[in-house]
């Protein structure tokens, strides 16, 4: 199963064959638990964290359940033939909008090629992930203050997925040497629509990195 554990490995080997030797990374939304694993297992390949509205603490998703329906064996198999992929051209364009929400869909996603996000394997693959996001919270809850990079929390403060109080703000109580970013008028994609926001995030990582570098 491509569980966090298991993409952080597959990062830090592609580092590895890059040959870079640590990075700052940046993970948005399941991406951000994707980089906290890669930290935490790999700590030596991580100079820095950027952290854009994740979930990081278990909490009950009856939506998260649903989504995750296409991952069940032979039932999953036959939804995402059948079903799934028309539901789900049924529902994209309801999708954008709640997860761009407050602000709207940029006009470069109307040639998002949703074709390729609604092939059965993709379904049945952002399915799987859906399945893991609450199992794999729950694995991590107690582990977010083992971190000790720099670390950046940043979230839209209207994001309609995930609550940033229970999350973003959860986690930045957790990690003493994080520094948490509300912003303002944008949802859960703020890396497309407060790209500037982000950006600093980044430089803002890179900059403490580099001090403590110095400092030993």
């Amino acid at each position: 199963m491509w569980t966090p554990a298991a993409q952080a490995e597959l990062i830090q080997l592609a580092l590895a064959q890059l040959g870079i030797s640590d990075a700052i990374v940046l993970g948005h939304s399941w991406g951000a638990s994707v980089a906290v694993a890669m930290a935490l297992k790999y700590p030596i390949r991580v100079r820095g964290l950027v952290l854009a509205s994740g979930y990081y603490y278990p909490t009950l998703r009856p939506d998260v359940v649903a989504l995750s329906v296409p991952s069940v064996p032979v039932v999953g198999d036959i939804l995402s033939y059948t079903l799934s992929p028309l539901l789900s051209r049924v529902i994209w364009p309801l999708m954008l909008k709640k997860i761009f929400g407050p602000r709207s869909v940029p006009e470069k996603f109307n040639a998002f090629p949703k074709e390729m996000a609604l092939r059965p394997s993709q379904i049945r693959a952002s399915a799987a992930e859906s399945a893991l996001m609450i199992p794999d919270a729950f694995m991590l809850r107690h582990q977010y203050a083992d971190l000790k990079m720099p670390v950046v929390i940043i979230a839209g403060e209207q994001d309609k997925l995930i609550d940033i109080d229970t999350q973003s703000a959860r986690l930045h109580a957790d990690i003493i040497q994080s520094s948490f970013h509300r912003i303002a008028g944008n949802g859960h994609m703020i890396q497309q629509t407060a790209t500037n926001q982000v950006m600093s995030a980044i430089r803002e990582v890179a900059g403490r990195s580099s001090e403590l570098a110095a400092a030993e």
